[in-house]
């Protein structure tokens, strides 16, 4: 359910770059938890609906278009859940990258904000970190089944083994994990909810190749984080693809261009200053690669190197 505690660290992003506080009208509350409402801008008049306990930051005129997005597949989103969570389980085919990119993120009081979450786990592992986490994705089927997973503490599913065979997967989060610490939302990460200096902790993992406007996505997160004391940990394979992101905005794989070359390099030298998009600059202070994969059935996974950086400010 949508926690109050989000109401005052929420902004009109519509309204971007001007931060414009949003008004809430709430229909049914338990407790500090938000069951539906809606959140209105008045100065663009653009409001945001609170539904199931969700709520969502996209646009009404964009829901036709986001029905066909597929990642609302229920398919895939059964990979995600075993991706994110079957090392939990013990499965020896899961790997342990979420933990690895846990560890490279250092215990810092205040918000962490966990941008394309997709169903929740890394959100999970800086709640451990910090004093609250969000998570944001524009799946409204992976938040749902992150706020499952928040509020129940375990999920059932079915994953395809082979065929139209299934078999049923049960995640089971940890005693000691802080569920009561976080909250998802769903909205567009190249254009966040947040108002500027917002958040200690920042992570982006593995989105940013899915992104039209890869380089803005790197901008809003800039501007959320605080100037001074904070942390931004990276990670993506960079498998551009001209169907989701035009060439000419890809941060990396060209011979020519503002950002020819390796994608990692590129990213690694906007955030120490490079171009002025990330401003004050960063001080990176680990790169290197970890491997996650992806369930498709019991025969088939996608194994991928996602190349990685820590940095902080």
């Amino acid at each position: 359910m949508m926690k109050t505690a989000l109401l005052d660290m929420l902004i009109c992003p519509a309204c971007l770059p001007d931060e414009m506080a949003l008004s809430c009208r709430i229909d049914n509350q338990k407790d500090d938890d938000i069951i539906t409402g809606s959140l209105h801008c008045n100065r663009c008049n653009e409001s945001y609906s609170i539904t199931d306990a969700i709520a969502s930051f996209i646009p009404a005129s964009a829901l036709d278009h986001e029905a066909q997005n597929r990642y609302e597949d229920p398919a895939l989103l059964a990979s995600y859940l075993w991706s994110h969570y079957a090392d939990l389980s013990g499965d020896t085919d899961a790997t342990p990258a979420y933990s690895e990119w846990a560890e490279r993120m250092a215990p810092s009081p205040g918000v962490a904000l966990d941008a394309g979450c997709a169903v929740g786990r890394f959100t999970f592992e800086m709640a451990a970190k910090s004093d609250f986490a969000v998570g944001i994705d524009r799946s409204r089927t992976f938040i749902s089944a992150a706020r499952d997973l928040m509020k129940q503490g375990r999920l059932a599913f079915h994953i395809p083994m082979e065929g139209a065979l299934q078999e049923f997967f049960t995640l089971q989060l940890p005693d000691t994990w802080r569920v009561d610490a976080v909250d998802f939302i769903v909205g567009d990460i190249q254009s966040l909810p947040f108002p500027s200096t917002r958040f200690s902790s920042v992570a982006s993992l593995n989105l940013i190749d899915k992104l039209p406007r890869p380089l803005k996505h790197l901008e809003e997160m800039n501007r959320v984080a605080n100037i001074h004391g904070a942390q931004f940990l990276f990670s993506d394979p960079f498998s551009w693809c001209e169907t989701v992101t035009q060439k000419e905005n890809w941060l990396g794989g060209t011979e020519t261009g503002p950002f020819e070359g390796r994608g990692i390099d590129n990213v690694a030298a906007l955030f120490t200053g490079d171009g002025g998009h990330m401003l004050p600059p960063w001080h990176v202070e680990r790169k290197g690669s970890i491997w996650w994969k992806i369930r498709t059935h019991k025969n088939l996974f996608e194994l991928i190197r996602s190349r990685s950086l820590k940095a902080s400010r």
